[in-house]
């Protein structure tokens, strides 16, 4: 079954022409960075018109890279949120007005459930039960995966996410947009990794916090004193990757899952795949650095397992 996804709930505009939920025929993605790099950060109304230009040739390239006409489709997906309200509207209406068109099903898919979904893209498929971990801009979230594939959240952020709170690093030690690349390029210039910033542990509860964490970068830089800004970028990783790796591990650990599953666009960062990995009891299963941002492939792999259950525009 040949499924042609859209996401464009922030600010990539993606097409991918996904099989069964597993195979990915194609995958394009037009980032916005460049243009949301002299703000610091996305302007919703800048986002959302960049999808109007962009979203017919991305289009057009997924299917041309998949090999694929129209009339090969089965059925048609698109992010149906959590996201900026406007940028999500272009890319879902555009789903479903082509899926009406084109007399084919309609699959509206949970950008989270994406994220998860994108470890399913893989040649092994993760056994259940499992504990997903999605880090990303605007989600820190700790997702229960029963034997049946059906998902119950047991915590998230109380605050700042994990990506939020790189990209408000990166402004504070100016290093640009999107903040988690530069913050962990900076990180690996540093020398000296004595330097420590606070862990907000939450005990007794399954959510996060990064906000103190936040300000206590911002205590540090405006201290005199204040160590070089590649140890500030290391001491601020190491410190997101602790509480992240050890939260879930410890999660995973309580709740007797199979396989622990990482996702969300934080997921590329390489120091927290390697403290994940390190401490996890049971097998780690983390997507391609490339699937781990927003990409349509992810919403194609939801979509794959919500077939059955499609209804019609």
């Amino acid at each position: 079954m040949n499924i042609l996804a859209i996401e464009s709930s922030c600010d990539e505009t993606a097409a991918a022409v996904v099989v069964d939920g597993r195979i990915v025929r194609s995958n394009v993605v037009a980032s916005q960075s460049e243009l949301h790099a002299s703000t610091g950060g996305v302007v919703p109304e800048v986002a959302a018109r960049a999808h109007l230009r962009m979203l017919v040739p991305v289009i057009r390239q997924a299917l041309n890279n998949a090999e694929c006409t129209w009339s090969d489709l089965d059925a048609i997906a698109g992010t149906s949120g959590p996201g900026l309200p406007g940028a999500l509207l272009i890319g879902f209406n555009a789903a479903r007005g082509l899926a009406f068109a084109r007399d084919l099903p309609f699959i509206p898919v949970d950008h989270i459930e994406g994220h998860v979904r994108a470890n399913w893209l893989g040649d092994e498929e993760p056994p259940l039960p499992a504990l997903a971990l999605v880090v990303s801009g605007g989600h820190t979230e700790l997702i229960l995966i029963d034997e049946n594939g059906f998902f119950e959240r047991l915590g998230g952020t109380r605050d700042d996410a994990a990506g939020e709170a790189f990209d408000k690093v990166a402004r504070l030690l100016d290093l640009g947009y999107p903040g988690g690349p530069v913050v962990s390029q900076l990180a690996a210039e540093s020398t000296d990794r004595s330097f420590r910033l606070p862990r907000a542990w939450l005990t007794g509860t399954d959510d996060f916090s990064f906000s103190g964490l936040k300000t206590a970068v911002l205590h540090t830089v405006q201290d005199d004193g204040a160590p070089p800004p590649a140890e500030i970028a290391w001491a601020f990783e190491d410190s997101v990757a602790d509480v992240l790796s050890k939260k879930a591990v410890r999660v995973a650990e309580r709740e007797g899952v199979t396989s622990l599953l990482v996702a969300g666009g934080v997921a590329a960062n390489s120091r927290i795949r390697e403290l994940i990995i390190e401490r996890s009891s049971v097998p780690v299963f983390i997507p391609p650095p490339e699937l781990c941002t927003d990409n349509a492939a992810m919403i194609g792999a939801a979509a794959g397992v919500h077939l059955d259950q499609a209804v019609r525009p």
